[in-house]
């Protein structure tokens, strides 16, 4: 496709084509200059609803959200109403900061910032940039919520031209194969919807850490990702798995106790002065129920059932929905462990990786748009079939029109329910499907693109072109004689 593209301007490359030796337009930094196009695509997509308008007492300007324009334009971000909702607006602090919040029946609950600690501070630090902006007089003024948005997304857009960085490097010679990561159409939609980026930014430089042999620089990136969002500490696992099948588990465990101490680092001065703002984001996970992007919401949309726990009120809390998302994803991750351990060849990190987070996102109760930026650097290292992914990365994408129109109602001409969780169901049977065909290749190592010129794990590091210790079915050391330098040791 991407041949066929370049008829106009000249067709493919001839054989003596020189690719990549040009001192300013090298692959890597065309890649960043495509991420900076398709993130100003993502501002413009999100730019309807900084839109201001004199509706303000005394006719001072205000933000025009006026006709239900954040859905009838497609343009929601969280950043926008989060600045009010988290009292930004107000100057406060996260996590000190509370309120009262009225319930549908009026019972009230004291509110706090509900996001981990990376991401409420990174939120805290774009008001305070915003507010230095705007107390600048000759430099161009707006609503302060509109300031606001923009510095977040300045940020936003490095954190994922970081994430297009380290992705292309850890892709190897297959550096191109980043090109979805730099053009992807999940980042025009999502990628300043929420502060999802600043995550995809730590798990991609964690995974080029490990696969340079930084075992403990991939631990404290993944422990700061794991205080702006939870999925960075998920990919210890398969760390985990495939550490000790190779005897690596020393490496996992430097990796892991870092991961933990630049948790703890983030998160512990804030647990210790504002226990109860630090732990609204556990509070508040526990107590919500089923979002309307997860597939018990789906099961619910087209066949009317309760769910687990039936009718909940004010302060209850779905005990039972929360017990099987665990339960699930639990056995998810032994699945995951088997087939990681009995695979003929050790399967390459990104593949493992791909696995869990996907089972975490198709177990879990809340499937949050922006949560699909979690997969694209992941599926791409996992499974470089650009069409297959373009393919997905756009039916999600799409989601966001009826997810929108869903939203505005029926009465405001929206569209119905069914259409949006239709629409799920096929954004999730796309992610099983790549799911299959990463297992499929985990089981034919030479159906994988990536080991077909004799490549082991470009983001294996101490992993890569080691063999086994133990053996695939007993769990024996696995003997230590013969055997070429990629491989992974003889299996029984």
């Amino acid at each position: 496709m991407a041949a066929e593209l370049t008829a106009a301007i000249g067709g493919p490359a001839g054989r003596h084509a020189l690719i990549g030796r040009q001192r300013f337009l090298t692959p890597l930094r065309v890649l960043l200059l495509l991420a900076v196009v398709f993130l100003a695509f993502g501002w413009f997509a999100k730019a309807g609803c900084i839109q201001q308008a004199p509706n303000g007492p005394d006719g001072e300007l205000g933000l025009d959200w006026s006709g239900s324009r954040q859905y009838v334009a497609m343009c929601y971000s969280d950043t926008v109403p989060l600045f009010g909702a988290e009292r930004l607006d107000e100057g406060a602090f996260p996590y000190k900061k509370s309120w009262e919040e009225v319930a549908a029946d009026g019972t009230t609950q004291i509110r706090y910032m509900e996001y981990p600690v990376l991401s409420g501070l990174y939120q805290y630090g774009s008001m305070v940039v915003a507010d230095a902006w705007s107390a600048v007089s000759w430099l161009p003024q707006a609503l302060p919520v509109a300031v606001y948005f923009n510095v977040v997304v300045i940020g936003l857009a490095i954190a994922w031209l970081v994430t297009v960085w380290a992705t292309a490097i850890s892709a190897g010679r297959r550096i191109w194969d980043a090109a979805l990561v730099a053009v992807s159409p999940l980042v025009v939609v999502h990628g300043f919807t929420n502060f999802d980026a600043l995550a995809t930014a730590f798990a991609a430089g964690a995974l080029l850490a490990w696969g340079r042999k930084k075992p403990i620089l991939a631990g404290v990136l993944l422990g700061l990702g794991g205080a702006a969002k939870l999925y960075p500490l998920l990919l210890l696992g398969p760390l985990l798995v495939l550490c000790w099948r190779a005897g690596k588990m020393r490496e996992w465990g430097q990796a892991t106790c870092a991961a933990v101490a630049a948790w703890l680092v983030v998160n512990l001065p804030i647990a210790l002065l504002y226990p109860s703002g630090w732990y609204e984001f556990f509070r508040l996970n526990s107590a919500r129920g089923a979002d309307p992007d997860s597939i018990y919401n789906v099961i619910t949309s087209f066949t009317g059932w309760g769910g687990f726990d039936g009718t909940l009120y004010p302060g209850d809390k779905p005990l039972v929905l929360n017990a099987v998302t665990l339960g699930l994803f639990a056995i998810v991750c032994v699945a995951i462990a088997y087939i990681a351990v009995n695979a003929p060849m050790r399967p390459r990190l990104a593949q493992l990786c791909f696995l869990v987070v996907a089972g975490f996102l198709l177990t879990n109760k809340v499937w949050s748009p922006q949560y699909s930026l979690w997969l694209v650097p992941l599926a791409v290292l996992a499974l470089p079939h650009r069409r297959l992914l373009l393919a997905w990365m756009t039916v999600d994408a799409l989601i966001w029109f009826p997810r929108m129109y869903y939203y505005l109602g029926i009465g405001n001409k929206g569209v119905p329910e069914q259409w949006f969780t239709a629409a799920i169901v096929l954004r999730d049977i796309a992610v099983i499907g790549l799911c299959a065909l990463v297992v499929r290749q985990i089981y034919r190592p030479q159906e994988d693109l990536i080991r077909r010129n004799g490549t082991d794990d470009p983001i294996g590091g101490v992993l890569d072109h080691t063999r086994d210790v133990h053996r695939v079915s007993t769990g024996t050391p696995a003997p230590r004689g013969g055997g070429s330098g990629s491989g992974l040791g003889p299996i029984s």
